[in-house]
């Protein structure tokens, strides 16, 4: 069976963080209690200069300097966000220009919300598995939305993270793909419109849960493999909790997530959150490693991936661009009245 899968792949999270407490405090909440419930200590926030097309370049620019990958070779660019900055005009063509890539270039951004940048890693490996190009690009990014005083402003953050999808020197073989979808209205921005709502609860058991679990047994089923069988699995992170639990419910152990649970320390980046996670679990996997990988977004659907290590990772140039958890303790706190700031806060509708 030819070997398709991820190639090269990096990341970037903003240095700016503001404390879970500081938030609270600006609303006579308790931050503690508000922590503990969350199981978000601070999170990521993306300076006045810095949005997902941004963050988009430096997550390829850092997956392009870890190989020798022409960009020009590059025949695909897809961008899961729900924070792109233009309405109409693609984030993808930006990246293409940074890199390097030829004008002769498939381009398209997606929009499914936490798991559209899942959505773009499929599209690459079916399109390389057809032949009809050499190496895709594949991002989640986000510098996510949440009105002031909501229970999201608590988690939604800035981060995202690129993979190079390939035949050729693959790291990480995708073994298996599926997805599970459903229309269930548990969270939804109306056009026009700058900050999210939701469902509250509602968002957790017929939504996340149900999807995640569904997604995970189908993935499973495909590949005949037990949770025991994985070397480490990444579930999408809206909140540090979430995550653990639906973990314990498909039978994998913490020691198994602990490496790709990153929103403790960042929040949730949305189309970036799980893609983060894998990311970090690349930045210490040796060959034969089993990664299982479940996304989920809202609207609401789940991509599971059944993916194993090779030995090309021993050839990967890791140490060219920094790993997760560098730049998870590579940061700066704000106040506040920054953080209104760089994240335009203040704007109401």
């Amino acid at each position: 069976m030819e070997d398709i899968g991820i190639v090269s792949y990096g990341s970037y999270i903003p240095r700016f963080r503001i404390k879970t407490e500081d938030i609270a405090s600006v609303w006579g909440k308790d931050g503690s209690a508000i922590e503990k419930g969350l199981g978000i200590k601070e999170k990521s926030v993306p300076s006045i200069d810095q949005d997902t097309a941004t963050i988009s370049v430096e997550a390829a620019r850092a997956a392009i300097r870890r190989c020798n990958i022409n960009p020009q070779d590059i025949g695909a660019i897809y961008i899961g966000s729900e924070s792109h900055p233009y309405a109409v005009k693609p984030t993808g063509t930006i990246v293409g220009e940074a890199i390097g890539a030829t004008p002769n270039l498939m381009v398209a951004d997606y929009e499914f919300a936490c798991k559209a940048g899942t959505a773009g890693v499929q599209s690459c490996t079916a399109m390389v598995k057809a032949g009809f190009i050499k190496f895709g690009l594949a991002i989640g990014a986000d510098t996510s939305q949440a009105a002031p005083g909501d229970a999201l402003e608590f988690s939604a953050s800035a981060g995202g993270a690129a993979f190079i999808i390939g035949k050729e020197k693959v790291i990480a073989n995708i073994n298996h793909t599926c997805s599970f979808t459903t229309d269930t209205p548990d969270f939804w921005r109306r056009a026009e419109r700058k900050y999210p709502s939701h469902g509250g609860r509602f968002t957790g058991a017929p939504a996340y849960f149900k999807h995640v679990t569904s997604c995970a047994q189908q993935l499973m089923e495909k590949a005949g493999t037990k949770p025991k069988e994985y070397t480490f699995a990444i579930f999408h992170q809206p909140n540090g909790k979430f995550p653990v639990q639906v973990a314990k419910m498909l039978g994998f152990s913490y020691d198994q997530i602990k490496q790709g649970l990153i929103v403790p320390y960042i929040g949730n980046t949305y189309s970036g959150a799980s893609l983060v996670g894998l990311a970090s679990v690349l930045d210490v996997a040796k060959p034969g490693d089993r990664i299982f990988l479940t996304s989920y977004g809202s609207g609401a659907g789940s991509d599971g991936f059944d993916i194993t290590v090779t030995k090309e990772i021993l050839n990967l140039k890791r140490e060219k661009a920094p790993s997760v958890m560098f730049m998870v303790n590579d940061k700066e706190y704000i106040d506040y009245g920054k953080y209104a700031k760089y994240t335009d806060l203040l704007y109401w509708e």
